[in-house]
């Protein structure tokens, strides 16, 4: 199996809530609403689109398992997922990772084993802060 990486940068922000039940989101935004219950971090340093070629075009193929590792110090959390052919990774701002199958141009991965609700609320907690930094470790095996 082929095993290929990818990780972006990310920070916390006051209104982080991590309580969605479906998704975890990153964005390149650096505002927040209460309305963004799935969103995990800010002023991401990359967009779904300008992810290595090497890790989307991995995602793209039919049977690639994705392993997302979310790290905000001193915890790690990991989400496993599947890719798809039917992906398009186009989103230059957000990465979404899906409980369910639903596609679109900010889908990182699908049927993941966890969403926002799932995060450690230590680590929630911790991405209330505006300078906390956490890493999105993105690998994929084909």
């Amino acid at each position: 199996m082929a095993r290929y990486e990818d990780a972006v940068e990310f920070y916390g922000h006051p209104m982080v809530r991590s309580l969605h039940r479906n998704t975890i989101e990153v964005t390149k935004d650096s505002h927040l609403t209460i309305n963004g219950d799935c969103i995990i971090g800010v002023r991401a340093d990359k967009g779904l689109s300008e992810l290595s070629s090497s890790v989307k075009d991995s995602i793209t193929q039919r049977g690639s398992l994705v392993t997302i590792s979310i790290e905000v110090q001193p915890e790690t959390f990991v989400v496993r997922a599947t890719g798809s052919p039917e992906l398009t990774l186009e989103s230059p701002g957000e990465m979404v990772i899906r409980k369910s199958g639903f596609v679109s141009p900010r889908t990182l991965a699908l049927h993941a084993d966890a969403a926002a609700k799932d995060i450690p609320r230590s680590m929630a907690q911790r991405l209330r802060n505006q300078d906390c930094r956490g890493v999105l470790r993105i690998e994929v095996q084909v």
